[in-house]
């Protein structure tokens, strides 16, 4: 059986072993915090709502004898 020559190995690619370049991973880090900080913003909007919610769930609720 033969090997696929046009495959390359893990050793020539370039983010393989951690030989990742800086701006590559400047990326990475930019994303993450990015992603992070999106979550948080739409957890914040997100709160008002809820907290709506549950008083009116506790206004309408049918109290127990």
């Amino acid at each position: 059986m033969s090997k696929n020559k046009g495959e390359p190995s893990l050793e020539k690619i370039d983010d393989y072993n951690g030989n990742e370049s800086k701006q590559k991973r400047n990326t990475v880090r930019l994303v993450v915090i990015l992603l992070l900080v999106f979550g948080a913003v739409l957890t914040y909007l997100q709160q008002p709502k809820i907290q709506e919610t549950k008083e009116i769930l506790e206004k309408t609720q049918i109290p127990a004898k």
